[in-house]
């Protein structure tokens, strides 16, 4: 089921400024940068709550890592560090608006066909990368993304956790903060002592 967007009379005027911030937080302004600040700003909307946040209403699970979730971010105010961002890396350009408060979540992903529709409509020996620059700070919204309602498969509380908790894992001895220690044999453990580390050493 796709939602109904949001009337909007024409781009946001909040949209150059976060394009700027986004520009210099990540060294230059990128095709994906536009994709994500555009779809934080319509997650807004669609939630019916001001974008950016200053607060920790809202909780982003993101599906890829770099450009895309540094305008995100800008545009929404959800950042890892605040913990309000979360990377559930899929590889995909998407990601899921939640407001931690009703719960309502949405995900918003660009068309499928975007990107072919960009490259058909591009004048002849314009380069693709300044094409989505050019069609992804101007296309609507509707004509930019999908954006269908969201029901999680996950717990939000434990995802959230418990800020301030703190225990000491019995193997490594490392501190382990926000719940996120696991119980095996009667055994307080980290993650990564309980088998499931990224790394060897």
């Amino acid at each position: 089921m796709t939602l109904t967007l949001p009337a909007a009379p024409g781009l946001p005027d909040s949209l150059e400024p976060l394009l700027q911030q986004s520009a210099a937080l990540h060294g230059h302004l990128c095709p994906r940068q536009i994709l994500g600040v555009r779809m934080g700003l319509l997650a807004g909307q669609v939630l019916g709550l001001p974008f950016p946040r200053s607060d920790k209403r809202v909780m982003v699970l993101i599906e890829t890592d770099g450009c895309f979730a540094d305008g995100v971010s800008v545009a929404s105010g959800c950042w890892l560090g605040r913990r309000t961002l979360r990377l559930l890396d899929y590889g995909r350009v998407a990601a899921t608006f939640v407001d931690v408060k009703t719960r309502q979540a949405v995900r918003l992903a660009p068309q499928v066909d975007l990107r072919q529709r960009v490259r058909d409509a591009r004048a002849h020996g314009e380069r693709r990368w300044d094409a989505y620059h050019a069609a992804y700070r101007t296309l609507p919204d509707e004509a930019l993304f999908s954006v269908t309602p969201a029901e999680l498969t996950l717990d939000l509380t434990a995802l959230i956790s418990l800020p301030g908790k703190r225990v000491i894992c019995e193997a490594c001895q490392e501190e382990v903060i926000n719940g996120r220690e696991l119980s095996e044999q009667g055994r307080v453990l980290c993650r990564a002592c309980a088998g499931d580390a990224a790394y060897l050493g």
